[in-house]
């Protein structure tokens, strides 16, 4: 009896195979569903930042329109600041910078550039024909300061505490949502952490 009843196992095992490709393509749905919402993030290529929650790192940079005047991060401290990233070589500058003088305009917060590795004529003529937002621009003309930044490319945001500890870092250009969702929380913030000192 035992001989002729057929075995189920190798039906179940056809049955079971039959599901793998199933699978299998559900699977590769879902890598492709949480890509796409990835993607949708302009952000999505950042690092994090290492220096978030730390004291911004020491310099000592020139000011652009003052090159004998020597500024460092403490002479920054007492009240937040915003540390934005240029160049005239950049041409994501240029699209950021309508957004940022209209930022500076509101005067909620000193902006700071930090002009890297440009020419001096050549950042002085880009902030003639487009206007100069900044409150003081630093000239890091040789990248080394940048490189304790962590900077790898322009244009890059930093705010910056009045104790000088960053909080926040933008890579990219700053469009006015990134302003209204991401940069003004993250000052409130920064206000009620005062406010309650």
């Amino acid at each position: 009896m035992s001989e002729s009843t057929p075995s189920r196992e190798p039906q179940a095992r056809k049955s079971t195979m039959r599901w793998i490709p199933l699978a299998i393509v559900a699977a590769l749905g879902v890598l492709l569903f949480a890509g796409v919402m990835l993607s949708r993030n302009p952000n999505r290529d950042a690092l994090p930042s290492p220096l978030i929650g730390k004291p911004a790192p020491a310099f000592r940079l020139p000011v652009l329109h003052e090159p004998g005047r020597l500024v460092t991060d403490r002479d920054l401290r007492g009240a937040p600041y915003l540390l934005n990233v240029w160049g005239s070589w950049c041409p994501a500058c240029r699209d950021e910078h309508p957004v940022l003088t209209r930022f500076a305009e509101t005067k909620r917060l000193r902006v700071i550039g930090f002009n890297w590795k440009d020419e001096h004529a050549d950042a002085l003529r880009w902030l003639e024909q487009f206007g100069n937002p900044y409150l003081m621009v630093l000239a890091d003309y040789d990248g080394k300061a940048a490189i304790d930044w962590g900077i790898y490319g322009a244009p890059e945001t930093f705010l910056v505490d009045a104790g000088g500890i960053i909080r926040w870092k933008y890579v990219g250009p700053l469009t006015d949502e990134v302003i209204q969702n991401e940069l003004l929380p993250k000052l409130a913030q920064i206000d009620a952490r005062s406010a309650s000192l």
